[in-house]
């Protein structure tokens, strides 16, 4: 019973270190107006962690027709949004927001701060300019660049201010990582608003982060 309970966990440690966390900074500590990277590959089951700097974001999704809108104003999906992340220069923490990549269909995201979005703060995960060309993240920028509104989920008006729901400390060195070179950040900020259903993504909530950092944890624990 002991060996199978270890076997199963080894399991569990194995398939968590094999998933694919890739790190998105949002905005700079100098203030830059930026996602980076801000186009990036994903396979379906991958992570996407999102860490935010200094200043006050937000990670939205839109369509790419409407963008600086939520996608749920077009569409009957809820789409991702992070809710705002105000971070102070002077604070210890980076706070994070972290998805699940369902599938592989564009995913077309936002900052849905006063005029971020119309400034360039934009971005795409798995762009297919393959299917379609003229769907690219250069078309989306000049599409939000005309943008006249910048709307956050939820909202009817440009948004100023917001909380955090939850941070970690933010670590992690590369673009894309595996699990196992940032199971600490794995924790990720869910407002009520961040979920996506029917969506390309799922936001995951800190008490799921176990499928990561904590497993690897338990794993080690129950090999001792």
């Amino acid at each position: 019973m002991q060996f199978t309970t270890i076997a199963l966990s080894a399991l569990s440690v194995s398939s968590a270190l094999a998933t694919t966390v890739h790190v998105v900074k949002v905005g700079s500590a100098n203030g830059t107006l930026a996602y980076s990277p801000n186009s990036l590959v994903a396979a379906a089951g991958d992570m996407v962690q999102f860490q935010f700097a200094p200043a006050n974001h937000t990670v939205t999704q839109s369509t790419f027709d409407q963008p600086c809108q939520p996608i749920s104003l077009h569409s009957n999906v809820t789409g991702v949004f992070s809710g705002f992340m105000p971070v102070t220069a002077s604070a210890t923490e980076t706070p994070t927001y972290t998805i699940m990549i369902n599938n592989t269909t564009p995913m077309w995201l936002y900052c849905s701060q006063a005029s971020h979005c119309q400034k360039g703060m934009t971005m795409v995960i798995n762009e297919n300019i393959k299917a379609n060309a003229s769907r690219s993240l250069e078309a989306f920028q000049a599409l939000a660049k005309t943008a006249t509104v910048n709307l956050a989920a939820g909202s009817s008006s440009n948004g100023t201010s917001g909380e955090i729901s939850a941070s970690s400390t933010g670590s992690s060195s590369s673009p894309s990582s595996t699990s196992s070179s940032s199971s600490s950040s794995s924790s990720s900020s869910s407002s009520s608003n961040s979920t996506a259903n029917g969506n390309a993504a799922t936001a995951i909530k800190p008490s799921e982060a176990l499928t990561l950092g904590g497993l690897l944890a338990l794993g080690v624990a129950l090999f001792l």
